[in-house]
């Protein structure tokens, strides 16, 4: 046998020994997550994948058609809701991994007007909010699933506003959508969080609700029943100094277990 073929036949040899050293590439890692995230979870996955080299990726969308898609076997591996109700309805069939849910941000809910329209009003049991609404209507999520329009409607209806304008709803469906509604000046008022008003230039904040007008705007995070340690892994970096600190920039709140 010549040198030549005595090298490559070592070469051939070797190869199959060498080839598990070399890193497989990381599966994406998929998160469901509340629409009023979006901004907030694309800069703390970028922090996370730069900190652990595991990619993330985002489906975003209402709460409450995450949660849904996910019973009817969506590939999540981990939920981030933007209220408790979902993420019970989850775990009550199963659908979470024990042991890994925990509250990650709280949030303030707002009433917003497009950036140009000068109306002041305060928040409270007597406030014209239908008057002012003239003859447009109010933004809201859908008042009966989207998280951001059930805190809208227990807050109207604690102050006594419900009535007033509960025929003068402009639903979404998700929270973004009612803020792009008034973004584009498609309605005169919305009600939205405090962090989604804060991102879009196009709106202002007329007044924030009382906390004490609706439950606590609270985001809990879980991995997915099946998800793998990957998914634990995440959540818990949500809890973290650095995801927090990201969070704080974005005008969220730290959980009440945090504060």
């Amino acid at each position: 046998m010549t040198l030549q073929r005595r090298t490559v036949l070592a070469w051939a040899l070797a190869l199959p020994m060498a080839l598990p050293c070399v890193a497989a590439p990381r599966a994406d890692l998929l998160v469901f997550a509340a629409a009023s995230l979006t901004d907030v979870l694309r800069e703390i996955g970028r922090a996370y994948t730069s900190q652990n080299g595991q990619p993330v990726v985002f489906s975003f969308a209402a709460s409450s058609t995450l949660a849904r898609q996910i019973e009817a076997g969506a590939p999540a591996a981990v939920f981030v809701s933007a209220d408790m109700k979902w993420m019970d309805e989850l775990q009550s069939r199963h659908l979470i991994e024990a042991g890994t849910r925990r509250n990650v941000a709280d949030n303030r809910l707002a009433l917003i007007a497009p950036a140009g329209r000068r109306l002041q009003l305060r928040i409270g049991p007597r406030c014209p909010l239908a008057a002012a609404l003239g003859s447009g209507r109010l933004a809201v999520g859908e008042p009966r699933s989207v998280p951001a329009g059930l805190y809208a409607r227990a807050a109207l209806q604690s102050l006594g506003l419900w009535q007033s304008v509960q025929d003068r709803l402009l639903p979404a469906e998700d929270v973004r959508a009612a803020l792009e509604y008034v973004a584009r000046d498609e309605a005169p008022l919305g009600i939205v969080y405090r962090t989604d008003a804060l991102i879009e230039p196009r709106v202002r904040i007329v007044d924030l609700f009382p906390e004490q007008s609706h439950p606590p705007i609270t985001y809990p995070a879980a991995a997915v029943a099946g998800s793998g340690p990957q998914a634990a892994r995440f959540v818990g970096f949500l809890s973290a100094p650095v995801a927090q600190a990201i969070f704080h920039k974005y005008g969220f709140a730290p959980p009440r277990a945090l504060r």
